[in-house]
């Protein structure tokens, strides 16, 4: 097999071995980026198809769940054996998109999604270390742009992919949506190949044992928690599952860390490394900032399908304003900190503009234009842009080059684990609050002359399409009380009987963003007390080499 870019012992990396190496890493985050902002226009057209739309919590949780768990157990690996399961995970990755794309219930799509995750929870962790390995914290920002270009382009086409492909009836005889997830098999395949020719990185094995028991009870106590995250809407929060579901988590987290502690520096995650400040505040605010950053994002394309009316390939297109304000904060962040070293500032301007941008998005209602709707975007996403490197970087910084996986892999996982959190509750809190507002709709709307109107209107009353509304109203039953599984009747609605179902959603939205507004916040006080680490001019590969040879000259 035919590597390059391999460094000299002694030596940085040229610009050239550097863009080498991060041309098979940009094919590989490009299929964990695609995959994240295909799935969000879609998602809708997939459940409705599958008669779930309230349950399209558990796909996304499922994914987000297993990808959580596992992502400090690629770092550690890493650390161990080198970069190479990223190789591993990308495999995974692909068996599980293969199986998402002929799942044939919201149960099953669940399932293999939590196949994917097994996959994804490398992708992500895995480059970002490399990148650490190889190119300085000060320089990194020099090759951001690069990232940001992959991370962009996913933004921007994979919402009008997951929408032309959702909108489709078939391709070459397979339901279109089901292309949101077999586009990965090509785009996988060709990342692979790329990496396996061009990652060579060298590496140092060192003395281990491998944490299988922190691993299980990590799983063990994260599953169950999440899990009633979203379930515990239907079971009743104070109910013996939910109860005893809350009672295995804690159980099993109590076990994780006792386990860490036993094992020492062999651990998935050290628990050492949370006597640095840094380190410690870094994560935390990663948690907090990833709930409500999963949060927004989870509702804003609902909000743009279901409220707007937008297809999903248009609801792909109506986020530009915030791919774009995501990529002019990181790259202004990025250039700035490559210059002065500096990047406390970043995290705490980002959580300010993220708090003002879900506040905004409370007041946007059904008759809220689109531009200014794209403004709030912008702002939002200026805020995540401020936020979305500069915390790993910040943890990665903290720690010695030789822990650069953990380090990589811990900011990822507290991240993700925010974001799973934020996605279950939050999704939880717009369907268990839905038909209330629906029903409070109804009850204000259903007086007005022109509701009346579409009421005695005779081609309204002759439309089948309007059953859902006329025929409870016939029968004297009440609208609203309850989830609803599959929306698309509401785009076949009288834009007059349509209107209650509108504005109820609407409503709900509001309710998730001021709740992800209220979470920022409190990030916002955790960054405030992030301590800032001078940024190394070396790269995490080098600095492991002279500590090496530093090692071995003391030992002669």
């Amino acid at each position: 097999m035919t590597t390059v870019a391999e460094p000299a012992p002694s030596g940085e990396m040229t610009h050239r071995e550097v863009l080498v190496i991060m041309s098979g890493l940009m094919m590989a985050l490009l299929l964990a980026a695609l995959d994240q902002t295909i799935i969000a226009s879609s998602m809708r057209v997939v459940a409705d198809d599958l008669n779930g739309l309230s349950m399209q919590a558990w796909a996304t949780t499922a994914y987000l769940i297993t990808a959580t768990v596992t992502t400090p157990l690629y770092g550690k690996l890493s650390d161990l054996y080198g970069r190479k399961p990223l190789m591993i995970a990308m495999s995974v990755f692909l068996v599980g998109s293969v199986l998402s794309g002929f799942a044939t219930s919201m149960y099953e799509l669940a399932a293999f999604r939590a196949v994917q995750g097994l996959g994804a929870g490398g992708l992500f962790s895995l480059v970002l270390a490399i990148i650490g390995d190889i190119v300085s914290p000060r320089e990194r920002a020099r090759y951001q742009g690069y990232f940001l270009a992959v991370f962009g382009t996913s933004s921007v086409l994979g919402p009008v992919l997951g929408g032309f492909f959702a909108g489709s009836g078939e391709i070459l005889g397979i339901t279109g949506w089901r292309w949101v997830f077999l586009i990965n098999v090509p785009l996988g395949l060709a990342a692979m190949a790329v990496v396996v020719k061009v990652l060579n990185i060298p590496h140092t094995r060192r003395e281990h044992r491998i944490d299988w028991p922190g691993a299980l009870a990590l799983t063990v106590g994260l599953v169950p928690l999440l899990v009633v995250a979203e379930q515990g809407r239907g079971w009743g929060w104070t109910s013996g599952r939910s109860l005893s579901m809350i009672i295995v988590g804690v159980l099993g987290l109590i076990a994780f860390v006792l386990a860490e502690r036993r094992i020492g520096d062999d651990a998935l995650i050290p628990l050492k490394h949370f006597r640095n400040p840094t380190f410690s505040v870094g994560n935390a605010a990663g948690v907090v900032i990833g709930m409500g950053m999963f949060g927004g994002l989870a509702a804003l394309p609902l909000y743009l399908q279901i409220v707007k009316g937008a297809s999903p390939t248009e609801a792909g297109l109506m986020l530009l304003p915030m791919t774009l304000g995501i990529m002019i904060g990181s790259v202004a962040s990025g250039q700035a900190i490559s210059r002065t070293g500096r990047y406390k500032a970043f995290p705490i301007v980002g959580c300010a503009l993220m708090v003002v941008g879900l506040l905004l998005f409370s007041g946007v209602g059904v008759d809220t234009p689109l531009w200014l709707t794209g403004v709030y975007m912008l702002i939002f996403g200026l805020g995540l842009g401020g936020n979305m490197q500069t915390l790993t970087l910040a943890v990665q910084s903290s720690l010695p080059p030789q822990d650069m996986g953990v380090a990589t892999s811990s900011a990822t996982f507290f991240r993700q684990m925010g974001g799973t959190l934020g996605t279950a509750v939050f999704l939880s809190i717009l369907f268990s609050t839905v038909g209330d507002k629906i029903g409070n709709a109804f009850r204000t709307l259903a007086p007005t002359p022109e509701f009346q109107a579409a009421l005695h209107d005779p081609a309204v009353l002759a439309n089948p399409a309007n059953q859902p509304v006329l025929g409870p109203l016939a029968n004297g039953q009440s609208l609203g009380g309850g989830s609803i599984d599959d929306s698309s009747f509401i785009d076949q609605l009288d834009p007059r009987l349509a209107k209650p179902f509108l504005v109820g959603f609407s409503d709900s939205m509001s309710t998730v963003f001021l709740v992800a507004a209220g979470i920022v916040v409190i990030g916002f006080a955790l960054v405030i007390f992030l301590r800032e680490i001078p940024l190394s001019n070396q790269s995490g590969l080098v600095a492991r080499q002279q500590q090496a040879a530093a090692a071995a000259a003391a030992g002669e």
